[in-house]
């Protein structure tokens, strides 16, 4: 049994007839995953030269930390100023493995 369209005819939504998706199946999400690695546009100019601009992955801030940095250059200020907090380590270095050796316990005698 198929579902009553119930949209009278003379409804407008105010969508032009050339924004018709009637039979096209949409994706939600389509672009999200090439942002999110990072994207290359290219610009074909009128003189035959091309150039070209890489924009690096997106990076979107909670709503609450969004109030204290205002653009990318607040920010990145910020990282900056943690970095040089942070002791100097080779890239790559491990962290230290403790051994954590346990006492031996200590044998009670029983007495017979």
């Amino acid at each position: 049994m198929k579902k009553a369209n119930n949209i009278p005819e003379d409804y407008d939504d105010g969508m032009l007839p050339e924004y018709d998706f009637t039979g096209k199946k949409a994706v939600r999400g389509k672009y999200y995953l090439g942002r999110q690695k990072g994207y290359t546009v290219r610009i074909h100019n009128e003189d035959g030269t091309v150039a070209e601009q890489y924009f690096g992955p997106t990076i979107t801030l909670e709503p609450d930390v969004a109030k204290y940095f205002h653009d990318s250059e607040s920010v990145n200020n910020a990282l900056r100023t943690l970095i040089t907090l942070i002791p100097n380590k080779q890239v790559g270095e491990k962290k230290a493995k403790y051994k954590v050796s346990k006492k031996p316990t200590k044998k009670i005698a029983v007495r017979k």
